[in-house]
């Protein structure tokens, strides 16, 4: 009796793949399944292919659609420039707030372009220690970081902070635009309720932001033990976070 197909150990030795299998046809013949084979592997080829680059059209569509949403994330962050005493503070204060990317050491509000920290030790280059703050307005808005940064230090101490006297650690906000200036204005007024003095904090438009140091960023983090840091950067982070932590609860 003839078969469809069957095993057979009397298999051609021509390495195909279905080697094993054969079509039945005349007596004293069997027919190879090349003649099968061959336009079953086109098929597969050819589907193989239309998955190979249906998978890479998707990849690639993934690839731009994370691309987008990054520069949409990007494009999304809000800049906030204030200071209030060493810059060491503010940075190490604000790093803890939620919605906020970054926190950059620099110098605003002055006249000299490029300044040095011991240029702006002297006290004659205008330029006040302040911090860069990138923020995600969805998650913390402008006005809740300003109200954050009213208890950040004393806004009521001209041109000083504690034992820190001179312009350069004056208590100063830098707006970016209209908005901005409005907010803060608005918001120095909403803060005075809390502190019996008036507030001193000036606020001006921001002509330029220059990057402290490398050395100055993320200075708190890096040299927890030193002596400023310990007497004086330390208890105002501990006393910064406690508000956080209340205002969760």
């Amino acid at each position: 009796m003839s078969e469809l197909f069957s095993m057979s150990a009397h298999q051609p030795s021509d390495g195909l793949a279905f080697q094993g299998f054969y079509e039945a046809g005349p007596p004293g013949r069997r027919r190879s399944h090349r003649s099968l084979a061959t336009p079953h592997l086109d098929r597969l080829r050819h589907g193989f292919a239309r998955v190979l680059l249906l998978a890479c059209l998707t990849g690639i569509a993934s690839i731009g659609a994370a691309e987008m949403n990054d520069t949409k994330s990007s494009s999304q962050m809000e800049i906030a420039v204030f200071g209030g005493g060493c810059f060491w503070c503010l940075d190490a204060q604000f790093k803890l707030v939620q919605g906020v990317k970054s926190v950059i050491s620099g110098y605003a509000g002055g006249t000299t372009k490029n300044p040095t920290y011991e240029q702006v030790c002297t006290e004659t280059t205008g330029h006040a220690e302040v911090v860069q703050v990138e923020f995600d307005p969805s998650v913390v808005s402008y006005a809740d970081l300003l109200r954050k940064f009213f208890h950040a230090h004393d806004p009521t101490t001209l041109n000083r902070q504690g034992a820190d006297v001179g312009t350069s650690y004056r208590s100063i906000i830098l707006y970016r635009d209209a908005t901005q200036k409005a907010g803060a204005e608005e918001i120095k007024k909403e803060a005075q309720k809390d502190w019996p003095d008036p507030i001193v904090t000036e606020i001006a438009p921001l002509q330029a932001f220059y990057k402290a140091e490398d050395y100055h960023q993320d200075y708190f983090a890096k040299n927890p033990t030193q002596g400023y840091c310990r007497l004086v950067v330390a208890p105002k982070v501990r006393k910064f976070e406690k508000m956080l932590h209340e205002e969760k609860h």
